[in-house]
């Protein structure tokens, strides 16, 4: 059976932010799918450091560019939910469905519009006025934890 979800890192700039949301995705047993080029090496030791000795328990498939990723998402007949300053809905107004695919991008340059085009819908996390935007990897963690509240919540069995 497949994940819950799959969160998706769109061309990772900081080392750092990745290993945090592999491990995330470890502990929640969450997909994870790393679309290249990464602006670093799996091999750092920032990477390494914070996805501590979590990286052999995350499930992770490595794409080699956003067109492998999108051949590998036509296979796999999933809604891909974009992460996003510039979307008009807050992710706590959007119903995720087992399957999602949760996509996050640089955090230097958020994605491209052909990314932007590619999303089945897009989600922000409202924040004040004049800010930019929050750590990728914190807002990461708070969709997934509302996708997963609501999915789980949904779901029928014992309650998580």
């Amino acid at each position: 059976m497949a994940a819950t979800l799959t969160l998706a890192l769109f061309e990772p700039d900081i080392p750092q932010n990745t290993g945090t949301m592999l491990r995330m995705c470890a502990c929640l047993g969450l997909d994870a799918a790393l679309i290249e080029p990464a602006a670093f090496s799996v091999s750092d030791p920032r990477f390494r450091r914070a996805a501590m000795d979590y990286l052999d328990r995350v499930s992770l498939m490595r794409h080699a560019s956003w067109r492998a990723f999108l051949a590998w998402r036509a296979q796999n007949a999933a809604r891909m939910i974009l992460l996003t300053t510039r979307a008009a809905r807050a992710y706590t107004d959007f119903a995720y469905a087992h399957g999602d695919i949760l996509l996050v991008g640089r955090e230097s340059a958020g994605v491209p519009e052909d990314v932007h085009a590619a999303a089945d819908a897009s989600v922000l996390v409202p924040m004040q006025p004049g800010l930019r935007s929050l750590n990728v990897a914190v807002a990461a963690a708070m969709v997934v934890g509302e996708a997963l509240r609501q999915i789980r919540s949904t779901s029928p069995g014992p309650s998580h």
